[in-house]
């Protein structure tokens, strides 16, 4: 494709992920227009370049929505993956890699890029993991369609917020001597983000007879176990102690992952599975199309400070945790009383507050994460040790930023659904749960001209047990969303921003959070 200098229009899936999330702005630096197809579009509004791009409706497994996104589209960028652990997800990446490249060659687009995943080398494909094994297939339905195709296959991915970074992090931080899975012996060659990124850039100009998969990874070829002493060498840690077990299967790995880490046994399983055979770059002829400068690709103690840098001066602009949980709940809020879906519990609170609108909102913004939900850690902490044992994400996700949100942030166990910045503030929850639910939290002014808080859960019972679930937990609804109005008005009115809420249980903030006071999140 010989674009050198041109302007390419490209068509970004899977926009509101970690990669895609950080590619679109690269693609724009680069000169190219933008239009990025999502399931939510308001999930891309409050990204700095959301303004930049031209953001459509649609879903990938929907080959009208796709055909109308592909028109007028040069370079389609595929960055969609069925993560999830539903039984029906090959069947359904596959579908929707069908329709895509279908859809890519009737609307005349001259490349699909599309990022998979690295495969050990004289591995039978029946014995990959069915993650592996999907991003393999999908890659070659790209490549067996009509449409010139690069394909980009990584292993390891080290860059701030990352589920890979997250999880070599906290296995190495929180735990200096560990008996670890046999698979810490296992060599990979992990790559640093922002290479990730170049080469994605760089494939959109690659030229039409390019039509091939290409292996990307860093200079370093490192065993799981030498990444984690590197980390710690290179965080200033303590030497850790590593004693790798035989008998830690993926899935019980994958739950080993869940319990010291933020990462949900969910999305560990995938990443644990992919450790278990090696996988090394066979060749690096990427190179040929996007030429390595001085330094580059990255080595990985420099990817690894430059992400510790960027979590440290809170400054992540992505994290693994940006993409929805698969199956998380998506129907839309009952946004009256008169709403006619079916049975839906309210609990609402007012309370007065002694500061300025612009206080109380602080307070409401700096929730979660590092802050707390201001009543019960104990309750808290306990629900979220519960979604995790039951397969959900708990509490340890965190905030993406210190001090502000966007539509599509992950925020502990909830994702950001609606800010009105200086009034409203609605999340979904995204624990396990028989039925949906949200919270509010509204900064308003009343009749007399003071500043009020209101807050308000709803919950849509799923069946029986959801009904049930409402019941049993109403009697502490008093404590936990009455203890949570009552502190946010007072956070507000002493210009704490909640810190001073949580700090008089350390150790159970500490236990709610998962890291030591004053730590920031990614």
């Amino acid at each position: 494709m010989e674009t050198d200098g041109q302007r390419l229009h490209c068509l970004v899936t899977g926009a509101s992920g970690y990669i895609g999330g950080r590619l679109v702005p690269e693609l724009l630096q680069a000169g190219h227009s933008v239009r990025c197809l999502a399931r939510s579009p308001g999930k891309l509004r409050d990204h700095p370049w959301a303004p930049q791009v031209e953001t459509v409706q649609g879903d990938v497994t929907d080959a009208e929505s796709v055909a109308a996104a592909m028109r007028g589209v040069d370079v389609a960028y595929y960055l969609v993956h069925a993560l999830g652990s539903g039984s029906g997800f090959e069947e359904t990446d596959r579908e929707a890699a069908r329709v895509f490249a279908e859809q890519a060659r009737t609307a005349g687009v001259r490349r699909i890029v599309y990022l998979g995943g690295l495969t050990p080398r004289d591995v039978p494909e029946q014995f990959l993991s069915p993650h592996l094994r999907s991003r393999a297939e999908v890659g070659r339905i790209f490549l067996d369609g009509q449409v010139p195709t690069t394909v980009l296959q990584a292993a390891v991915v080290i860059g701030s917020g990352s589920a890979s970074f997250e999880m070599l992090r906290y296995l190495t931080e929180r735990l200096p001597v560990m008996v670890t899975p046999s698979w810490v012996h296992t060599r990979t060659q992990p790559i640093a983000v922002r290479d990730v990124l170049r080469y994605l850039v760089g494939s959109a100009t690659m030229p039409p007879d390019v039509d091939r998969a290409f292996d990307i990874g860093g200079p370093d070829v490192l065993t799981y176990r030498e990444m984690m002493l590197r980390y710690a060498a290179v965080a200033g840690l303590r030497r850790r102690f590593i004693v790798p077990i035989p008998v830690l299967t993926p899935r019980l790995s994958s739950h080993w992952v869940g319990l010291v880490t933020p990462v949900p046994a969910s999305i560990a399983r995938p990443l644990t599975e992919s450790l278990r055979h090696e996988v090394v770059c066979r060749e690096h002829d990427i190179a040929r199309y996007v030429p390595d400068g001085p330094g580059r690709p990255m080595p990985f103690d420099e990817a690894l400070s430059l992400a510790l840098r960027r979590v440290r001066e809170a400054d992540v602009s992505t994290r693994w945790s940006s993409a929805s949980v698969p199956g998380a709940p998506s129907d839309p809020l009952p946004t009256d009383p008169d709403w006619a879906g079916g049975s839906l519990y309210e609990d609402e609170r007012h309370r007065p507050v002694d500061a300025s609108r612009e206080a109380l909102w602080k307070v409401i913004e700096g929730i979660g994460g590092d802050n707390g939900w201001y009543s019960s850690p104990l309750a808290w902490a306990v629900r979220g040790w519960l979604d995790r044992f039951v397969g959900g994400v708990g509490l340890r996700r965190g905030r993406r930023d210190t001090q502000h949100l966007r539509v599509g942030d992950s925020l502990d166990f909830w994702r950001v659904e609606e800010i009105e910045p200086g009034h409203l503030l609605r999340l979904r929850a995204e624990m396990r749960l028989p039925g949906l639910a949200w919270l509010e939290m509204y900064a308003e002014t009343d009749d007399a001209g003071r500043t009020r808080y209101r807050q308000r859960a709803l919950f849509h019972p799923r069946g029986l047990l959801g009904h049930a679930y409402w019941w049993s937990v109403a009697p502490f609804h008093s404590v936990v969303f009455g203890g949570m109005a009552r502190n946010i008005a007072q956070a507000a009115a002493d210009g704490t921003s909640g810190r001073g809420a949580v700090a008089r249980a350390p150790r159970i903030r500490r236990a709610l959070t998962g890291r030591k006071t004053g730590q920031r999140q990614t």
